[in-house]
């Protein structure tokens, strides 16, 4: 219970730090990195590789839910009670206020974050992850079509 209450208390401390963060982010001092599997999904996310055993696909795959979290057919985590849910509306409101707090710090943020390249960066991540998206749905499909085992395709649960 100890482990389960620490872990959710570190995600609130890396949720409130990611909003603290803000104005580093429009400033572009810090960026997001994009990982490696979302900038090969980017490249072409409907091609076929030169490996294209199951085993090679369920790889890439396992690699894409590393970068993008668990997909919408993961098996779903340990249902969550009430009490859960209200701590987590709470947690989402107080990372708001941090968040919204830390973005005001920054005067003229839009055209900021335009000049120093953030927003091109922000664009960027977000393509790479819609790629990555796309590109895990084709190869589950492809995988389908190859009749593949498909409980290779998914390990990750969702929350």
């Amino acid at each position: 219970m100890a482990g389960l209450l620490g872990a959710c208390a570190s995600q609130e401390v890396g949720r409130a730090g990611n909003a603290a963060t803000t104005p580093l982010r429009d400033l572009n001092v810090v960026r997001e990195s994009i990982p490696e599997a979302l900038h090969a999904a980017r490249k072409g996310p409907y091609r076929l590789a030169p490996d294209t055993s199951c085993a090679s696909s369920a790889a890439e795959i396992a690699a894409l839910d590393e970068a993008l979290g668990p997909d919408l057919d993961a098996p779903p985590g340990a249902e969550r009670g009430l009490l859960e849910r209200g701590g987590d509306i709470a947690g989402d409101a107080a990372v708001g206020a941090v968040r919204s707090t830390a973005e005001d710090i920054v005067p003229f943020r839009g055209w900021i974050r335009k000049l120093t390249g953030a927003e091109r960066h922000s664009r960027e991540v977000a393509a790479a992850v819609t790629a990555g998206g796309a590109r895990r749905a084709f190869l589950k499909g492809w995988r389908s079509a190859q009749a593949c085992p498909a409980a290779a395709a998914t390990t990750a649960q969702r929350p």
